[in-house]
């Protein structure tokens, strides 16, 4: 059948191609965005053009020795197996993943038991023995240890297979019956339709989990209170630890340049490099429940970015309504409740010897308490507040102690649990890491209140002009309209040259 260019002309059939898709992750974007002349070319082998590897291989047996006929062949079986696989693995990006975690299965399944050498990479390790103590209901303790790699490792392939397979084989077809007519339209809604699966399950699960820990709900006390928390239960170490293998896979994407860098392309590489740090840091000096309260709230507002995403690209009736309460979301999950846990790391000890910090202490101590001094100010407004609006002197007076508490008084990480650096009983909640929390979960709250900063210009552009889009992406579309049509006017011109060379 034939087909219409981009300029109305009808076209004679053509061979079917594989153009380069933004949406996939693995694969054929792997070769897209590292060498992309060899990925335009990659379906195109089967002719293969003068001076390639390929074109030099003997079209015949060699009548000069007779060994060579045999060879000829295994080398053009070996390369034609090679071409069908990586031809495939284009296509069909889940593939390698696939049979990466059917390799692994099959060795455990082979011979499985706890002598089994991958059997860490499937389960998780370090169970404990229940001590005698114990209930007969209460969970299975697990410890941690270097094993763990393998099981985030495996799970970083296995989420690999499962993004790709579900975005090629459900969310595109289900992009195009949405009306995403553009490749990058469809990319997309693909990556934020499988960003809102995800976390559709993971965020009330991490929810679940919280409810069995003394954080829930986002209790500060709770964070800190029986430290070190070094042994965990299995739903609370599976869901940490599937977690670390989702952004660890995210960060492999991003690193690898699979798709076209967005103008926040910088600060999504540094929300990652400070996500896996805060997971690995938190995971190995046992500040898991600070990690866990950090986590869900990026899980849920995650899901509500995603989804109002979708409909807004699906131009839903709805997505007014659905931006204001995914705005309200994000602000009090990733703000709100982030700097509360911020505030929990304040006031940071001072990083000099004892001697030099009782004295610098002493001496803010008695500035604070002066008439002239930081607490004076803050008292006199709170005073002539209170004057103004008698009805809430309480509420005045109240946020003025709670000044003069941050001003002398200790850290929530500092004063609840102990507080010290003592290898040899993995105690880590010290002055270092009170530093390194902060440090770490501050940057991660600069680049939150960048992207609330696009939000919010997106929120003003729709109360001006009543138009909502992504300002991240404002010029894309038309750039994919145009790629589009640059690719069929250059397929086009391949299949022009071909028929005008054929005798």
């Amino acid at each position: 059948m034939s087909y219409q260019t981009s300029n109305g002309s009808m076209a004679s059939p053509r061979k079917k191609t594989t153009r380069r898709r933004r949406g996939s992750n693995l694969g054929g974007e792997l070769h897209g965005d590292t060498d992309a002349p060899a990925l335009a070319t990659m379906n195109d082998l089967q002719s293969p053009p003068p001076g390639s590897p390929l074109s030099a291989v003997s079209p015949g047996p060699s009548r000069q020795n007779s060994d060579r006929p045999t060879r000829g062949r295994k080398r053009r079986k070996v390369k034609s197996f090679f071409k069908r696989w990586k031809s495939y693995s284009i296509r069909n990006t889940w593939f390698n993943p696939l049979i990466i975690c059917v390799a692994v299965a099959s060795i455990y399944l082979a011979k499985p038991g706890p002598s089994n050498p991958v059997r860490s990479a499937i389960f998780l390790s370090y169970p404990l023995p229940p001590s005698p103590n114990d209930s007969p209901d209460t969970p299975v303790q697990y410890g941690k240890g270097s094993k763990d790699f393998a099981f985030v490792a495996f799970y970083t392939v296995f989420l690999s297979f499962t993004r790709e397979f579900l975005m090629q084989k459900f969310l595109r077809p289900a992009a195009i019956k949405a009306g995403m007519k553009t490749r990058g339209r469809q990319a997309r809604f693909m990556e934020q339709a499988y960003t809102a699966i995800y976390f559709a399950f993971l965020g009330p699960f991490g929810l679940y989990v919280m409810s069995r820990t003394p954080v829930w709900y986002y209790n500060i006390e709770g964070m800190y209170q029986g430290f070190p928390h070094m042994t965990h239960e299995a739903i609370f170490k599976g869901y940490y630890l599937l977690q670390a293998s989702y952004w660890a896979q995210q960060m492999i994407v991003l690193l690898l340049m699979l798709e076209k860098p967005r103008p926040d392309f910088p600060q999504l590489v540094a929300h990652h490099i400070i996500t896996l740090s805060l997971v690995f840091l938190s995971y190995r000096f046992h500040f898991t429940y600070i990690g866990l309260a950090v986590y869900i709230t990026h899980d849920i507002s995650d899901f509500f970015l995603a989804t109002s995403k979708l409909l807004n690209y699906m131009q839903s009736s709805i997505i007014v309504p659905y931006f204001i309460l995914f705005l309200s979301m994000w602000a009090y999950l990733r703000h709100y409740i982030n700097l509360s846990i911020l505030v929990s790391l304040l006031p940071l000890p001072l990083p000099f010897p004892d001697v030099v910090n009782n004295q610098i202490g002493q001496a803010f101590y008695f500035a604070s308490n002066s008439s002239s001094g930081l607490l004076g100010p803050v008292k006199a407004i709170a005073g002539t507040t209170a004057s103004l609006f008698p009805a809430n002197a309480s509420l005045i007076y109240a946020a003025q102690s709670k000044v003069g508490h941050f001003l002398h008084g200790e850290a929530a990480f500092a004063s609840i649990g102990p507080y010290e650096l003592n290898w040899a009983t993995q105690q880590y909640k010290c002055w270092i890491s009170q530093w390194i929390a902060f440090g770490l979960l501050m940057s991660l709250q600069l680049v939150n209140m960048y992207w609330f900063y696009l939000i919010l210009k997106i929120l003003y552009r729709l109360a001006a002009d009543s138009h909502l889009d992504d300002v991240r992406s404002e010029d894309e579309d038309d750039e994919e309209e145009l790629e589009v049509k640059r690719e069929d006017l250059e397929e086009l011109r391949k299949e022009q040259g071909a028929i005008s060379e054929k005798p």
